[in-house]
């Protein structure tokens, strides 16, 4: 037999092997970016049975603006502390009905209670030192009016005794400077008897004077101690007005400031709905304006009367006054709906208020294509109705919408519609 040899084979080239690894790499590359480009640009799948879809739609609208809010009081009032006191009862329950005169809290106050005591006391000590001084003065009066009216008895004397001596001396019986004397006791009486009365004059001024000032301090001090008294008095708070008991703000024991409030009383068949609307609806809010309350239990008409100059947490407040009877379950800081109405329009585009977007702003929404996904657009809204609201741009007639809430796909721009 012949025998046979194995031929060797030629190894490949290393070079062709690294062309081949390299291209190969190429072309997996190519092939994972392909993939995700596709992928990303065909979108996550969603159920349409999981979304609600609206219409885009040219007609004419109802216009309004909702917000959230509660039924406030018109009529209150906040029984506060006289002064700085203890609370020793707490009479009342929030809900009882009170009238004006109802005791709500009972307080305490040692020092006050001190002080009335005080202002009686120099209030009874004033009106005796107005006794003493009254019955001073009286017998000082009394005294000049008895020296006057010794004078008055003196005058008369020397007038018939100086009219005597002029006529004996007349006859000649006495001398002339015996009547001269005469004359001269008597001008001299009438002059101390006319500048006693005078003396008397001015004494009873100033007694009056000094009286009168004394009445004044006893007025002043018995006004003090009626006020200390009131002051007690008013340690039994009162309600102030009739209605019913909202709020109790204190407990038996506790120590309260002076005007620290401790009880509000409400009337509770004159209320009123305030509501927050958001500050970028605000514009076409004017007073006068047709609104609807949603108590849960019935819905009742009303009317703007107060807007609110200044926004807080992006939403300013009106006031509604209520034009209709409340239902009988309506409560006091009960959370109602409103929609302030603002007419009618000419046939504007509108469509179904979206989960996100308000008035007046912008928001992104997928919208519908016919091969079966929806893409992201960026609509601008203009008013807002009850249930739709108006397309300022973005949106065309016909147009279907996802107005479900989109937050979860936010970092994509195509949706697959199944």
């Amino acid at each position: 037999m012949e025998e046979t040899m194995d031929v060797p084979r030629a190894r490949a080239k290393p070079r062709m092997r690294r062309i081949v690894l390299i291209g190969g790499a190429v072309i997996v590359a190519g092939v994972i970016t392909y993939g995700l480009r596709y992928l990303a640009h065909r979108g996550p799948a969603v159920a349409r049975s999981e979304l609600w879809i609206g219409s885009v739609e040219r007609s004419p609208l109802a216009l309004g603006i909702q917000g959230q809010g509660t039924l406030a009081p018109i009529v209150f009032r906040w029984a506060s502390a006289p002064t700085a006191a203890r609370v020793d009862k707490v009479l009342v329950l929030p809900g009882a009905k009170v009238d004006a005169d109802t005791v709500l809290v009972e307080l305490s106050n040692p020092d006050a209670e001190l002080a009335a005591l005080n202002a009686d006391r120099d209030a009874a000590q004033a009106e005796a030192e107005l006794a003493r001084l009254a019955a001073q003065l009286d017998g000082s009066t009394l005294a000049q009016e008895s020296a006057v009216a010794g004078l008055d008895s003196d005058v008369v004397m020397a007038q018939r005794r100086s009219a005597m001596d002029t006529e004996m001396e007349k006859k000649g019986v006495i001398p002339r400077i015996e009547k001269d004397e005469s004359v001269d006791r008597a001008t001299q009486l009438e002059g101390r008897r006319d500048f006693e009365k005078k003396r008397l004059g001015a004494l009873k001024r100033g007694n009056s004077a000094q009286l009168e000032a004394q009445r004044g301090q006893v007025d002043r001090l018995k006004a003090l101690a009626e006020f200390h008294h009131k002051q007690l008095e008013l340690l039994h708070v009162r309600a102030g007005q009739a209605g019913v008991v909202q709020q109790i703000a204190v407990e038996a024991g506790q120590t309260v400031a002076v005007g620290a409030n401790l009880a509000r009383v409400i009337a509770p068949d004159q209320l009123q709905a305030h509501l927050r609307i958001p500050e970028t609806a605000m514009q076409d809010v004017a007073i006068g304006l047709h609104a609807k309350i949603d108590t849960r239990a019935g819905v009742v008409d009303g009317e703007v009367t107060r807007v609110d100059p200044a926004a807080q947490n992006g939403s300013v407040a009106v006031d509604i006054k209520l034009t209709s009877p409340l239902p009988p379950s309506a409560r006091v800081d009960q959370n109602i709906d409103g929609t302030i109405e603002l007419g009618g329009t000419q046939e504007v585009l509108h469509m179904p208020r979206p989960a996100i977007g308000e008035a007046h702003a912008t928001a992104s929404l997928f919208v519908l294509d016919h091969d079966g996904k929806a893409h992201r657009a960026t609509v601008t809204f203009g008013r807002a109705a009850l249930k739709d609201i108006e397309i300022a741009s973005g949106l065309h007639a016909g147009d279907q919408v996802i107005l479900s809430d989109t937050s979860q796909w936010q970092s994509t721009d195509v949706l697959r519609i199944e």
